[in-house]
C-alpha cells in the first residue's frame, strides 16, 4: 500500500435537477443520486477510477455514515472506517436545466470530540508498512483543532511519508510550518499563505518560491482556473495550460486532479508529468455531469494530448 488518504469531514453528495429554481415555492426535483463525497474520499475514488489503489481513512457516524460505508463498499474501496457519535453530513447539489447553473449547498459536518479525531492519528501511526504518499484533503469538522493537519504533518515526517495537503484557512497555514511535500493552493489561498496581495503574474512565482525556499512545502501546484496551473519546486517553475473541454460540472475536479497527481507520482512519474496527469484528470472530471469524477479513458486521452503538445 503506497497511497493513504485521510478524510476528516466526509459526506454524502446528494444531487438532483429541476427546470427552474424559484424562491418561496415548493420545487419538485428529479430522482436524486447519492455518491460518497469529501476531499480524501474523492481523491481515493479518483485513484480507483484511474486504475490505481489506495487506502482511505475516514470518519463515519449515524445513518448517513452507514450509507457512506455502503456506497464505498459498493465501489470496491479499501477503507479504514473511524466511528464517531455524530452523523456524517449530507451535501446537496441542484442543477437548474433552464440556465445550466448548478447550486451547491455544503453542510459543516458533525461535532467531533478529541477521542474521535485522535483515533485517526493513531491509525496513521499504525499503518505498516508506512505508505510512500499520503493525501489529507478537505475541511475539518467542528471540534477538530486547527492544528490537526499540523499534527498529521509531524507524524508523516516522522514516518518518512510524503504528505500532500489540500485544504484552506488556518489549518493550511499552521500545517505548512511543519513542512509538507506538496500543497495545491488557489490564487486566494496563496495570497493568504504569504499575507501578500498578488497584483501581477510574476508575484505568484515569487511568493510560491518563498514557500519552497522556507521549507514549508517541497512543491506547490497553484490552481489558476481557466489559466491552468503553476508548478513551483526546487527545480524551478512551469506554467501549464489546462486542456479545453466541454464543461458539464466542476464538482470533483480538484479532487480528481490531486488523485491523478499522486497516482502518477506513485507510479514513478517525474513531478512535471505527474502534474500534467493530474490536470488531465481534473479536466476529465469537468466533462462529467453532477458529482461524477474523472473517467480513465478521458484522462489518458487528454494527458496524451498534453504530452504531444509539449514535444
Amino acid at each position: 500500500m503506497s497511497i493513504l488518504t485521510l478524510t476528516m469531514n466526509p459526506c454524502i453528495d446528494k444531487s438532483s435537477s429541476i427546470e427552474n429554481v424559484v424562491a418561496e415555492r415548493k420545487l419538485r426535483c428529479e430522482e436524486p443520486v447519492y455518491e460518497p463525497g469529501g476531499g480524501g474520499v474523492n481523491v481515493s475514488r479518483a485513484i480507483h477510477k484511474l486504475g490505481g489503489t489506495s487506502t482511505l481513512i475516514y470518519l463515519s457516524g449515524g445513518q448517513m455514515g452507514r450509507m457512506l460505508d455502503m456506497l464505498l463498499d459498493q465501489e470496491g474501496m479499501v477503507c479504514q472506517r473511524m466511528p464517531i457519535e455524530g452523523m456524517t453530513r449530507e451535501n446537496l447539489m441542484v442543477y437548474e436545466k433552464a440556465t445550466g447553473q448548478q447550486y451547491r449547498f455544503g453542510m459543516p459536518g458533525p461535532m467531533v470530540v478529541e477521542q474521535e479525531w485522535k483515533q485517526c492519528l493513531g491509525s496513521i501511526a499504525a499503518v505498516n508498512p508506512a505508505p510512500e504518499y499520503m493525501v489529507a484533503s478537505g475541511s475539518l469538522p467542528p471540534g477538530t483543532p486547527d492544528d490537526f493537519y499540523g499534527q498529521v504533518a509531524r507524524l508523516a515526517k516522522d514516518r518518512h511519508i510524503r504528505l500532500i495537503l489540500d485544504t484552506t484557512g488556518a489549518p493550511l497555514r499552521i500545517a505548512v510550518e511543519e513542512g509538507l511535500y506538496m500543497i495545491k493552493p488557489n490564487f486566494r489561498e496563496l495570497e493568504a499563505l504569504s499575507n501578500t496581495k498578488i497584483d501581477q503574474e510574476s508575484c505568484q512565482v515569487t511568493l510560491a518560491e518563498q514557500i519552497v525556499h522556507k521549507g514549508q512545502s517541497e512543491a506547490l501546484v497553484v490552481s489558476l482556473g481557466a489559466a491552468g496551473a503553476l508548478l513551483v519546486s526546487k527545480d524551478g517553475c512551469k506554467r501549464l495550460r489546462v486542456p479545453t473541454v466541454p464543461i458539464k460540472s466542476k464538482v470533483g475536479a480538484g479532487d480528481s486532479m490531486v488523485g491523478g497527481m499522486v497516482l502518477a507520482l506513485e507510479r514513478g512519474e517525474p513531478l512535471l508529468n505527474a502534474v500534467r496527469f493530474g490536470m488531465a484528470a481534473g479536466a476529465a472530471a469537468v466533462m462529467t455531469p453532477g458529482t461524477e469524477l474523472c473517467r480513465r479513458e478521458d484522462t489518458e486521452r487528454l494527458y496524451a494530448e498534453m504530452i504531444s503538445e509539449e514535444s
